[in-house]
């Protein structure tokens, strides 16, 4: 008998000698057990103007980002930002620094919205610009859906050559070969040529005619045919490339002849479900996407990029730039970024500010029509002593976000917040069903959508407030000077 428990008592030892040494070596060991710099695997697309931002930002790990501190002598997150009222009279209330929206910067857009609305002519165009969180039409297929559905509209809009994502995509099937060579904004520094809307550009790398690409309509009603399908490329000294389309029966041959630095080739006046594009003779020609709407009603771009940060913005080439916009006519850009920024640099933020400034300040001049909104970074959580809790580097980020957005007088989403703040993506992993991954970072279908919902909501809040603001000629708008915040200063 004793020789049977002995074995049971050498284990019940060893287990507790095992946790005696955890809660002895508990103090030294590191809170956040899996460390965001351990979790970026290979198959990580890492942006490269981020970490050059980090390793040339000598102020890195001195600036606090604080979006109060925008206003010295101000009582911080109390403080009251006012409004100048626009040529029209039109005014919104001043808000509280802690609660900034910035909704008054939409005006423009909401103007063209009224006009769409009140006479059902004419377009509004939306850029959505976004990192791995609208990666697969994810968020952006929902939102488009949704105003669509509200001001009509149809068609998936812009798409480029090739995705990562585009076997994952429901909103149009898309399928590629795998002999394209993708130039990206988010890896390439110095590229030889400039960058197309999507923060891409793409080479053939034969002239056998071993390129192509095959779109078919989407699953759902305003997505059920590809809408006057346009090609988007740029200058080349190649005059010799064709584009061979096959849409059932038909063939046709489309010369691509290069000689803009933005050249468009209208495949079908009206449209088709499928089709089957071969590219012959096409090595060096700059290809940009193609481009699917019906030229009524809204239509939103997604310009998802995995790994980007939102830096790699300021790349792009303002000459192109205002070419698209002269052709595509956006009047709203929507930044959702911060999935890839959190964990680098702790918590100090002030190198995002001052990158982010630069990107807006060189979107404004590649697309001067347009207004602009930045969403935040979602709640993301990481494991703290063996428990997943909202990351520390969230709501440093989330202030450095409405902090950038504040001092360029852009619109402020908070969507941590409005998820629920501390700790909601838990809450949104372990609900039934589930709005999030396992991951604690990205959303689900069900997540998506709902988020999705979500900034429609908050679009359409501020378009109800513009809409009920009549002219008020006794209104004295004040505007607040801003002073230069600290990651702005000096620069």
């Amino acid at each position: 008998m004793s020789v049977i428990k002995r074995p049971f008592y050498e284990s019940l030892f060893a287990l507790l000698i095992s946790a005696l040494c955890f809660i002895l070596f508990k103090s030294i060991l590191p809170k956040k057990i899996f460390p965001d710099a351990m979790a970026r695997g290979a198959n990580i697309t890492t942006d490269s103007l981020l970490l050059e931002a980090i390793g040339d930002s000598a102020e890195a790990d001195s600036v606090t980002t604080d979006s109060t501190a925008l206003l010295p002598g101000t009582v911080g997150a109390d403080s009251l930002i006012h409004f100048a009222g626009n040529s029209d009279g039109i005014a919104f209330p001043a808000e509280k620094m802690s609660q900034y929206t910035g909704l008054h910067y939409l005006i423009p857009f909401y103007e063209k919205l009224k006009q769409l609305e009140s006479t059902g002519t004419g377009t509004v165009r939306i850029a959505y610009f976004g990192d791995s969180q609208t990666d697969g039409d994810m968020i952006v297929q929902d939102f488009r859906t949704i105003v669509q559905d509200r001001y009509g509209g149809n068609g998936v809009g812009f798409v480029p050559i090739s995705s990562e994502s585009s076997s994952g995509r429901s909103s149009v099937w898309h399928t590629h070969s795998k002999k394209w060579e993708k130039i990206s904004f988010v890896t390439s520094k110095n590229p030889a040529t400039p960058f197309g809307v999507s923060g891409a550009y793409f080479l053939a790398e034969d002239n056998s005619g071993s390129c192509w690409v095959n779109f078919k309509a989407g699953r759902s009603a305003r997505n059920a045919f590809l809408h006057e399908p346009t090609l988007f490329y740029g200058n080349s000294t190649n005059g010799s490339a064709e584009l061979e389309i096959i849409s059932g029966s038909d063939t046709v041959i489309h010369p691509l002849p290069a000689t803009e630095i933005l050249n468009t080739v209208q495949l079908s006046a009206t449209g088709t479900k499928e089709f089957f594009g071969r590219f012959r003779s096409a090595e060096s020609v700059p290809l940009y996407g193609f481009n699917f709407d019906d030229g009524k009603g809204v239509h939103v771009d997604n310009f998802s990029a995995r790994g980007n940060s939102g830096l790699p913005l300021a790349k792009l080439d303002v000459a192109v730039m205002n070419q698209f916009q002269s052709q595509l006519g956006y009047d709203l850009i929507i930044l959702h970024f911060g999935t890839n920024v959190i964990g680098y640099n702790g918590t100090k933020y002030g190198w995002y500010e001052r990158g982010m400034t630069k990107s807006i300040k060189n979107l404004r001049a590649c697309f001067p029509d347009a207004a602009i909104l930045v969403i935040s970074t979602a709640d993301k959580s990481s494991k703290y002593d063996l428990e997943m809790k909202t990351d520390t580097a969230v709501i440093p980020l989330r202030d450095a976000q409405r902090s950038y957005s504040i001092s360029n007088g852009v619109a402020f989403y908070d969507l941590y917040s409005a998820m629920g703040g501390e700790n909601s993506m838990v809450s949104w992993v372990e609900q039934t069903p589930s709005l999030a991954g396992k991951d604690y970072t990205h959303f689900n279908f069900r997540g998506a959508r709902k988020v999705a919902n979500m900034i429609h909501d908050f679009i359409q809040s501020g378009y109800t407030q513009y809409k009920s603001t009549a002219t008020n000629t006794g209104y004295e708008p004040v505007t607040v000077s801003l002073p230069d915040s600290p990651s702005t200063k000096g620069k």
